[in-house]
């Protein structure tokens, strides 16, 4: 979940698709989620931190706040 305004959540989209690529397509989808368009995500504008929401069988399982790869890319693959 972003705002349209926030540059480094853009950049992460990289990370994400290397990650899909190496551990392959079957196991991980990305979605991205404009918050500023989302009534669902009010909760998240107005904030200056990137959330990345994970979900597994339509659980929120882990949530990590900031532009952090290492940590993104941990959790990703502890959540597979």
């Amino acid at each position: 979940a972003f705002q349209a305004w926030c540059g480094p959540c853009k950049t992460v989209v990289d990370l994400f698709r290397k990650i899909r690529n190496e551990v392959g397509s079957d196991f991980l989808h990305f979605a991205v989620a404009e918050v500023d368009s989302i009534d669902a995500l009010e909760k998240y504008r107005g904030k200056c931190q990137p959330v990345f929401l994970f979900y597994a069988g339509g659980e929120l399982v882990a949530v990590v706040r900031g532009v952090n790869a290492p940590l993104l890319q941990k959790t990703i693959l502890e959540q597979l």
